[in-house]
Parts: C-alpha cells; sequence; structure tokens
C-alpha cells in the first residue's frame, strides 16, 4: 500500500532536518563537481595558452637566430663591406629590428648607425644567447629582446623588438595573462621589463619551457577565478539548484509517506479521517428500502478517498479496528439519527465487526449506545462477521452474542459460502442472517454450479430459518432470479452504490 512502507516513521528532528539535507548533497556534490570542472578548464586553457605562445616566441625567434647565425660568420670585416648585408637581413626577415657585427666581445658594426664601438658582456645573456632589455639607448623604455650568436672570437646580434612579444602576449592570453621570461627578467603583457621575481598565478599556474631557446612563458588565473568560471555557467548552476530542490522535495514527500500503519491509521484516526458511507439494502418482493450497510472509507489528505481493502487489513494487525469501527458507528448514528422521520420502522443498519470485536464486550456498550440514540423499533442493528480472521468461540464470545441478542442486535455472516469458518460459525454461534458473497450472485445464468451454490444457501437458510442477503447485485436477471426464489435482501449496485451522507438523504425514500 502507498500510505505504509516497511520503515517505520522517523523521529520529528530527523525528518524536519532530513530534507534540507537530501537537498543539501545534490547542492554539494552539484557545486564540487562544477568546481572541479572549473579548474580542468582552467588548467586546460591555462596550458593551450602556454604552448600557443611558446610556439609565437620559438617562431620569431627563429627569424632572428636564422638572421644572426648568417651575419656571424662576416664578423671582423671592415664594417662598411657587411652594413648592406645586416640591412638586408633586417629587410628579409619578420620580427627582425636590428643586426649588429662584435669581434672579441666587442661591438663595431650595426644595421642601424654602421661604425659603432660598445663592449660585449656575454654574462648579460642567459646561457649566453638572448638578454632581455629594458630599452637601449635608442628606445629607451621600451623593451628589447637580444639574440647573440658567438662562434669563437665572431659575435652577431640580432635584436626582436619588445613591441611584437608584447602584442603577442596580450593577443595569445585575452583571457588570462601570459609572462615571458628570459634569465631573471620577465615581460608584461603590457610591454614592460622586470628583473624582480615573476608573480604566481593562483589558479591553474603554468609554466613551459621552450626546448630551442633560454626562454618561457608562464600564465595562469587570479584567485577567484574558479568561482568566475562556475558563476559564468547559470545553465549549469540553475540545473544543480532544480536536483537539490526536487531531491529535497522528494525526500519531504517520503517522509511524510513513510509512516508505520498503526501511526499513520492512529493519525488518520485522530483526524476524523475515516468516514461512513451507505449502501441500501432492499426488500426482494417490493423493492423498498429495508436498510443500509455502513462501509468505512477513508478520507485521505493528499490521496483522496481510499479503499477499504487498502487499509482495512492493516487497522485489524494493528488492533486499530476496534477503535475505527467504534469511531463509525458514533458517526453513522449522528448521521441518521438527524434523519430518523425519513427511515421506515426496522430499518436494519449493517456494520462489519471481525475477531476482535468478538473478544471484548466493549461491543455490547458500542452498540448500546448506538440504539441509544433512536426511538425503540425504528432501527435495527446488524453486525456482519468477516472471516478475514477466524473467530474462536470462547466464553466471552457467547457471552457477548448472547448479550447482543437480548439487546436486540442481529447477527449476519458476511461473504457466506466463501470462507473455511462459515458453516463453522453457524455451529457456534447463534445468527439471524446469511450473506451470500457477491462472487455467486456474479455467475447467475452463467455458470450453472455456482448457481446450484446459491440455491443450496437459499435452502440451507429456510431449513435453519436464517434471513438472507444476496450481494454484488448487478442487473435484473440476477434480481429476478433471486426474487423468484424468495430471497428477502438484495444489495448491490443496481440498487445503489455505497454513498456518502448528503447523497443517501437525496435517495432516501419519502416517508
Amino acid at each position: 500500500m502507498p500510505f505504509f512502507p516497511d520503515s517505520p516513521r522517523p523521529r520529528r528532528p530527523l525528518r524536519l532536518l532530513a530534507p534540507w539535507l537530501a537537498g543539501a548533497l545534490p547542492l554539494v556534490l552539484g557545486v564540487g563537481i562544477l568546481y572541479w570542472q572549473a579548474e580542468r578548464d582552467l588548467e586546460a586553457s591555462a596550458s593551450n595558452t602556454a604552448n600557443q605562445a611558446l610556439a609565437q616566441f620559438d617562431l620569431m625567434l627563429d627569424n632572428v637566430a636564422a638572421a644572426a647565425n648568417e651575419l656571424a660568420p662576416l664578423a671582423g670585416q671592415p664594417c662598411a663591406e657587411v652594413t648592406l648585408a645586416l640591412r638586408e637581413q633586417v629587410t628579409r626577415r619578420p620580427f627582425v629590428r636590428s643586426t649588429n657585427l662584435g669581434l672579441d666581445d666587442h661591438l663595431y658594426c650595426s644595421s642601424l648607425f654602421g661604425d659603432i664601438s660598445e663592449p660585449i658582456n656575454p654574462g648579460d645573456y642567459a646561457d649566453g644567447r638572448l638578454w632581455l632589455m629594458d630599452g637601449n639607448p635608442v628606445t629607451p623604455g621600451q623593451a628589447l629582446l637580444v639574440y647573440r650568436a658567438a662562434q669563437d672570437e665572431q659575435t652577431a646580434l640580432a635584436t626582436l623588438d619588445g613591441y611584437h612579444l608584447a602584442n603577442a602576449l596580450r593577443m595569445i592570453g585575452r583571457d588570462q595573462p601570459v609572462l615571458l621570461q628570459v634569465g631573471n627578467s620577465w615581460l608584461a603583457p603590457n610591454g614592460s621589463v622586470h628583473d624582480a621575481p615573476s608573480p604566481a598565478f593562483a589558479v591553474a599556474p603554468t609554466q613551459l619551457a621552450s626546448s630551442r631557446y633560454p626562454l618561457s612563458v608562464s600564465t595562469g588565473y587570479p584567485a577567484g577565478a574558479t568561482w568566475q568560471w562556475v558563476a559564468s555557467h547559470p545553465l549549469l548552476l540553475a540545473l544543480v539548484v532544480f536536483l537539490a530542490l526536487v531531491a529535497g522535495g522528494v525526500c519531504r514527500w517520503l517522509l511524510r509517506r513513510a509512516h508505520s500503519p498503526r501511526a499513520e491509521l492512529a493519525r488518520a484516526l485522530d483526524a476524523n479521517e475515516f468516514i461512513p458511507y451507505y449502501q441500501p439494502v432492499v426488500r426482494g418482493i417490493t423493492g423498498r428500502w429495508a436498510g443500509v450497510e455502513v462501509l468505512m472509507r477513508w478520507q485521505h489528505p493528499r490521496e483522496g478517498l481510499v479503499r477499504p481493502d487498502l487499509f482495512i487489513p492493516f487497522a485489524e494487525h494493528s488492533g486499530l479496528i476496534v477503535p475505527m469501527t467504534r469511531h463509525l458507528m458514533r458517526q453513522a448514528a449522528n448521521d441518521l439519527r438527524a434523519h430518523a422521520e425519513r427511515l421506515e420502522d426496522d430499518f436494519h443498519v449493517g456494520i462489519n465487526i471481525t475477531a476482535e470485536h468478538c473478544q471484548d464486550l466493549a461491543l455490547l456498550d458500542d452498540c448500546r449506545d448506538f440504539l441509544a440514540g433512536f426511538a425503540p423499533g425504528r432501527v435495527t442493528l446488524v453486525l456482519e462477521l468477516t472471516e478475514r480472521e477466524l473467530i474462536r468461540p470462547t466464553p466471552i464470545t457467547h457471552q457477548l452474542f448472547e448479550a447482543l441478542h437480548n439487546l436486540g442486535v442481529m447477527i449476519a455472516i458476511d461473504d457466506f459460502g466463501t470462507g473455511h469458518s462459515s458453516l463453522a460459525y453457524l455451529r457456534e454461534f447463534k445468527v439471524d442472517f446469511l450473506k451470500i458473497d457477491q462472487s455467486f450472485i456474479a455467475t447467475i445464468g452463467k455458470d450453472a454450479l455456482s448457481g446450484h451454490i446459491v440455491d443450496s444457501i437459499i435452502e440451507l437458510s429456510g431449513k435453519l430459518d436464517l434471513g438472507i442477503v444476496a450481494e454484488g447485485v448487478e442487473d435484473t436477471v440476477q434480481r429476478d432470479y433471486l426474487v423468484e426464489r424468495r430471497v428477502e435482501f438484495l444489495q448491490g449496485y443496481l440498487f445503489g452504490r455505497p454513498v456518502p451522507l448528503h447523497a443517501l438523504i437525496d435517495q432516501l425514500p419519502a416517508p
């Protein structure tokens, strides 16, 4: 049954906290996964950016190094004779700003000025080949990368304008800063050269060194970049929040349903959710109303109207069937008392009882209270014995049944012919009515064997001087068959379905 899973109801503090925990779990997991994915994406992006930058700088230096290596054998020749060659390299090679020749660590010829005289300090060059300068006398404050090619005492220098380097840093590192490191100096995207240690990146720090030149590039993201990535994906965040809400809502829904059968039935009983429905019983010969059977229904606040077969067995096993029946009898008495003038004399009111009722003399008080609300002779109370549990004959049972008969209460065996104890009840208890089960009535005119069973029950009731009620009459063929055999009372959808009080009052015949 959907209302009664096997697990007991959790204690209230846990029930209040559990939906929040259930919602927090996918939220934390979801945000954690997004955070992890953000780190992976940022690391991949930083690695890709560093590789692009390194490839670009290697390409630039390939041009510069080629110029220097081609000019190095010319070192030592008169400047006037090699100036044209120096300037040709500047013109022919991309990224080359100037070329220079030196001999014995002394610069003597430049593509810009021709004859010059300046010392060359190999210690200024990383690995003896690269020097990141913060400008020169011609362009002070403008970065310059110098490549040195040395062959014995011969030296050729080729320079790369820092503008190209800074422009590459800006273009490749549009989404995060990229730095160029040469020796102890590093170049920022704004073109400035720094001799201090390069800054560390808080998120996805990445540094790659060139395999061909003594330089490296570093990149990464500032603190908080991971959360910025997460915040930049609102649809994923919304999905995580939605899943958290669903998890919390489902947990709350399950907890509200996760009640033990007894606890839920007790709650429903306290909330007056069990209500009486009334199904008419008519006289076979005249078709006039002879009474009603009172049937219990559960008006559940969330599930709506619940069928009795879904909760009555739980009520019997949990020991709540007695107070539930007592509640039903009180409601039915109040309902019918308010319309007693519409009821014919000797109006039968049938109520189902079980084995548990028959072991408690309190049932006698319940019946006495029920009848006290009506004038003598107006209502006849009929207790219908169900066979879901066997009624064992005990001194209390015999005392109870005798007292009930003295009170004017009649006893009927419900669903006669289907239970293993029906004949035993006839032998052990004094009963007044037999109710033929609807499974036999449904086969009238269709199954000869069932027809014989119906005829046998009718014959048995006559021999024992018992009243008889046929349940489940749904068509005129069944009705005519039973009337022909002088069955006293009929009940079924042909005459009316179980209905609440207001519908019953509308159907009651005029007094």
